[in-house]
């Protein structure tokens, strides 16, 4: 187990006053060896603490006087300072096995860890948890939780996990929500395994064994030009609209039994089926935002400031797997921090920012506020933002789609935008135009490829990802 490193110390902290340095090692609080955020913060939220140090190869103890519940002052290193719970299923579905060779190393670890779910939002299949994972869940108030189901049928949820315990460990499923832990589902429908009669047995057996589930969202398989699965296929325009009809039948019973819809279809079903998306209220509250459930809608109304709230995506598939150089900054996670050492981390602030020239010896203007502007979007996202822009009835004003060609397949949401794709679009686009792209495809400056903001071939604007953030972008011209 490595022990939390400290990154940074806030001038005027209980830690700066006790004498705490940045890059010192914290073997101990209080005597206890934290093993991740979580229990840090139990541990650092008392008060009068004493603190086992290593720095520079020498132990030492300094003694921190403050009062419970004040924060220590100190940013650390990680989330997780003992080992990684891998994931050791197998899935045909799993998009780490179809990412592209040469990326960089910690985007290939496959988690199943519990705690990355309450912390970032990751989806655990319960392969791997146990009594002591349960109990601890319990006692700190582990919740929400995000779990993938896939199916409720023992034999079709081994087959689809490849794994001969996952049917049988939907029993922590049962005593998470026995013990009353808020818990998000998820269903990753694969055309013709568990779609269909399989789908309809699945939406049956949640009502059956899992009423209490705070909600499930059904999304549809992703698949990169790196698939090798020969069972996995992109999903067929009449398979998404089958998939909605379903999902949308048991909604009218789970509004009977249960007094709530439970299940959603997520935003790109509608996409590939040609329909218009539900009504905002259909959503009740969106509480499956981050997983593409409803994203349309809200994005809509932010756009329309027909609401005073924004719902930028800041976590997902790649949120927890890279250690940000930064490091430090925190992302709300229920009552606890989490280090936003992750993908889409260090995210822009709510003002814009625009990628310095790349050139080092040419001369740059910046385009003028008055230009005409060119919002970078992916293709699934054009069809969203598109006739948003087109509404306004303003010339200067276009929708740029860019072709997911880095993974190729049926990739094609905004937060999987690399700069290598972005960049041979740009490359055609005029200069001395204002172009705006989402933050929701970068960690700091830098894309999924490794390259940056500044390696794009036009200035860009970097600006949140949502609604609200897009309007004020467009005022300013």
């Amino acid at each position: 187990m490595s022990a939390p490193r400290i990154l940074s110390i806030a001038p005027g902290s209980p830690a700066e006053r006790a004498g705490v340095a940045v890059g010192d090692e914290v073997l101990a609080v209080d005597g206890e060896a934290p093993r991740d955020i979580i229990r840090w913060t139990w541990l650092t939220d008392e008060a009068d603490l004493t603190l086992d140090l290593r720095r520079g190869g020498l132990e030492l103890v300094l003694e921190v006087d403050k009062a419970a519940g004040e924060p220590l002052g100190v940013d650390v290193h990680s989330a997780l300072f003992d080992q990684l719970r891998t994931c050791d299923n197998h899935c045909e579905f799993c998009f780490i096995y179809q990412l592209p060779p040469g990326m960089r190393k910690s985007l290939y670890l496959k988690d199943d860890d519990y705690r990355l779910s309450f912390l970032y939002g990751n989806f655990t299949t319960l392969t791997r948890f146990t009594e002591a994972d349960l109990e601890r869940v319990i006692t700190e108030g582990l919740s929400p939780l995000n779990v993938s189901i896939h199916a409720t049928d023992p034999e079709v949820r081994n087959d689809l996990l490849r794994n001969r315990r996952g049917g049988p460990t939907l029993r922590w499923l049962r005593a998470l929500l026995d013990h009353g832990v808020e818990v998000h589902g998820q269903l990753v429908c694969c055309p013709g395994l568990n779609d269909g009669a399989v789908l309809d047995d699945t939406l049956a057996g949640v009502l059956d064994r899992f009423p209490e589930l705070a909600s499930l969202c059904v999304v549809p398989l992703g698949i990169s030009k790196y698939n090798t699965e020969p069972r996995m296929r992109a999903t067929t325009t009449g398979e998404a609209a089958a998939v909605i009809d379903c999902v949308e039948d048991w909604q009218d019973i789970y509004r009977t039994v249960l007094g709530r819809r439970l299940v959603q279809a997520s935003d790109e079903y509608y996409l590939l089926a040609g329909r218009p998306f539900p009504e905002p209220e259909a959503y009740e509250g969106f509480a499956m935002h981050e997983d593409g459930v409803g994203m349309a809608r809200t994005f809509e109304l932010e756009f329309a400031g027909d609401t005073d709230q924004v719902t930028a995506p800041h976590s997902g598939f790649f949120a927890w797997a890279e250690s940000s150089p930064a490091g430090g900054r925190y992302e709300a996670a229920g009552d606890y921090a989490a280090p936003a050492e992750g993908y889409r981390a260090v995210r822009v602030t709510e003002a814009s920012t625009v990628a310095p020239d790349p050139s080092p010896v040419a001369v740059s203007l910046r385009p003028r506020r008055s230009a005409p502007v060119g919002v970078l979007t992916s293709t699934a996202g054009a069809l969203v933002v598109g006739p948003l822009l087109s509404a306004l009835d303003r010339p200067d004003i276009r929708v740029i789609p860019v072709e997911n060609r880095f993974f190729g397949g049926t990739t094609s949401v905004t937060g999987l935008l690399v700069g290598e794709d972005l960049a041979a679009v740009l490359a055609a686009e005029p200069t001395g135009h204002r172009y705006l792209l989402p933050d929701v495809c970068l960690s700091g400056d830098r894309f999924l490829d490794g390259t940056t903001v500044a390696d794009l071939p036009r200035p860009v604007e970097i600006i949140p990802t949502h609604g609200a953030a897009l309007r004020r972008a467009l005022q300013e011209s």
